[in-house]
């Protein structure tokens, strides 16, 4: 069993490190976090010029024909960085929708777009009294007119909203009353948004649609298949998430560390004492847990494997994996870990934001239990 990144994504992850180090510094993130918009154009293009953003597109739409295996990897360099942008909602939630669910047509109108940078997409999921992350909680109407579904209703945590292009859109379609998932234009008169706060410094919004007409072509996989649509939407987007989070557990792990080894009492670093160092071997041995469960996930995502139980394990575990690694790295940090000029922050409140986001540990512990025939 083999267990290591092959040649060439070892090669992928050195690249986007070096990248990421050189153009995503903290500074740089701070500033971001801080604009009006939360993005950055320049580095979008540069990161569309080393073809990131087709990765796992194929090349007939522009892109470079690499696996989900592939993404996973640049994903927890992301993460590792801390990178502010629209990656995740416009290559996750939407070109991989596109790419799984869309016909050639919708292929070919959308995918060379996201390849050039040009485009950017995003997914309108959430809903208030949302019950859980699967495709029977969704209320928003699109009812058919003619040949156009008009989309009536609100959507919440919507992410990068104010700079989208395209919505990705679940809805329950009036009168077959089954879910589908329709691609509005984000800029329509008939669509709303305001701003929510996240304590994680992504870009979340309030999405409300008044009557938005969306023609019969912007659906995605057909009426009847809106339900699998949004489970493999809901499916993928978890174990990336997981993939964000190595990056960041494991950037926590290594600051920790380094502290330990730095810090000084009673004339003796830190990180001789025992305590401390039992804090980082659990500390790795969450990572190092978190990791392995995330890849298996996302192998057999790449594979086209069976792995509800797979994914739902690597989620539930990384939700309390992360918060134990936060936790200890405040404790060792002590004061100068809650200082927001010191960059532990920025990963603790990924970190926070990461637990619910798709689904958080309870919602995955029920799916386990439904793997394993308990109900």
């Amino acid at each position: 069993m083999r267990l290591a990144l092959t040649e060439e994504q070892e090669m992928l992850k050195r690249a986007a490190r070096d990248f990421l180090d050189d153009k995503c510094s903290k500074a740089f993130v701070r500033q971001v976090e801080d604009s009006e918009t939360g993005f950055s154009r320049e580095l979008w293009q540069d990161m569309a010029e080393l073809g990131w953003m087709g990765l796992i597109v194929p090349e007939q739409y522009g892109g470079g024909g690499m696996s989900f295996l592939d993404l996973a990897v640049l994903l927890e360099e992301m993460g590792r960085s801390c990178l502010p942008g629209p990656f995740f909602s416009t290559v996750v939630l939407g070109a991989l929708t596109i790419l799984d669910a869309g016909s050639e047509q919708q292929k070919q109108e959308y995918l060379p777009g996201v390849v050039r940078g040009e485009k950017i997409l995003t997914l309108a999921l959430d809903e208030p009294g949302f019950g859980g992350y699967d495709a029977g909680s969704i209320k928003v109407e699109a009812t058919l007119d003619g040949h156009n579904y008009c989309i009536t209703g609100t959507k919440l945590f919507v992410p990068d909203a104010h700079i989208a292009d395209h919505l990705l859109c679940a809805v329950r379609t009036k009168p077959e009353n089954v879910i589908a998932a329709l691609v509005a234009d984000a800029g329509s008169p008939q669509i709303s948004h305001a701003p929510l706060k996240s304590i994680g410094g992504d870009r979340l919004y309030e999405v409300v649609f008044d009557r938005l007409p969306v023609p019969e072509t912007r659906l995605l996989g057909g009426v009847s298949q809106g339900s699998m649509v949004v489970d493999r939407i809901v499916q993928r987007a978890a174990v990336a998430k997981c993939c964000e989070m190595v990056g960041n557990i494991q950037r926590v792990l290594e600051m920790t560390v380094d502290y330990a080894k730095e810090r000084k009492q009673f004339d003796r670093p830190i990180g001789s004492f025992q305590v401390i160092q039992h804090y980082c071997a659990d500390m790795a041995t969450d990572v190092d847990g978190a990791r392995l469960s995330t890849y298996q996930a996302a192998w057999m995502l790449s594979q086209a494997l069976p792995c509800a139980r797979e994914v739902a394990i690597a989620k539930a575990w990384m939700g309390e994996a992360s918060r134990r690694v936060i936790d200890l790295a405040h404790q060792i940090h002590g004061a100068i870990g809650v200082s927001m000029e010191h960059d532990l922050h920025f990963y603790t409140r990924r970190a926070k934001a990461a637990e619910i986001a798709f689904g958080d540990a309870d919602f995955y512990r029920e799916v386990v239990a439904r793997e394993m025939g308990l109900w």
